[in-house]
């Protein structure tokens, strides 16, 4: 009798012991990695992201067809790659600033060459590079992306998005120096 239970404490021990191993081997899979910078690429679940460059505009489209932003016209380019074996959709991407705000992405593409749309649907070993577009304030972001799960259960990892300036082909800047004199007219002779 006493060697059953010296056998039932072991398993018991046993168990127990396998159950903590078990766990801290969750707490590892819980502390992997969720920043990112540009040009890294970030894999969730079958869908990897790669943010390839971005662009600030203080306005979107042509002369005849202006588009203002209230705040300003973040454009990121992004590929976007299904590595699983059925099709995925591609959710809409938010940006968070460095107080926790967090701003979607806009569902309006006018202005914007090579729109990635709203609805994305990615085949197996599809990968589809397209721009999106977010109307916020001039800043440094993270860019929060999903392997596409429903919300609750979703895996979510930030890319860094840096605050660089480039030249706003929206906005004419004059050349330096004195203003040019009209060209002397020449007097026809009588």
């Amino acid at each position: 009798m006493i060697g059953v239970i010296l056998m039932f404490k072991r398993a018991a021990l046993l168990v127990i012991s396998l159950a903590i191993f078990g766990l801290s081997g969750c707490g590892t899979r819980q502390n992997t990695r969720v920043d990112y910078q540009m040009g890294e690429r970030v894999s969730l679940g079958p869908l990897t992201y790669n943010v390839v460059e971005t662009a600030w505009r203080s306005q979107l489209g042509s002369d005849f067809k202006m588009r203002l932003p209230q705040q300003r016209f973040l454009i990121i380019t992004i590929s976007v790659t299904n590595g699983g074996g059925t099709q995925v959709s591609v959710p809409l991407l938010s940006l968070e600033n460095q107080k926790g705000e967090i701003f979607q992405e806009s569902d309006n593409g006018d202005g914007v060459d090579n729109w990635f749309g709203l609805l994305r649907e990615l085949r197996p070993a599809q990968t589809q590079q397209g721009r999106m577009v977010f109307d916020v304030p001039l800043a440094s972001y993270k860019l929060r992306v999903t392997d596409g799960a429903e919300p609750g259960g979703e895996k979510i990892a930030s890319i860094e998005i840096p605050l660089s300036l480039d030249a706003d082909s929206g906005i004419e800047t004059p050349a330096p120096g004195p203003p040019e004199e009209p060209p002397a007219k020449i007097k026809p002779k009588p």
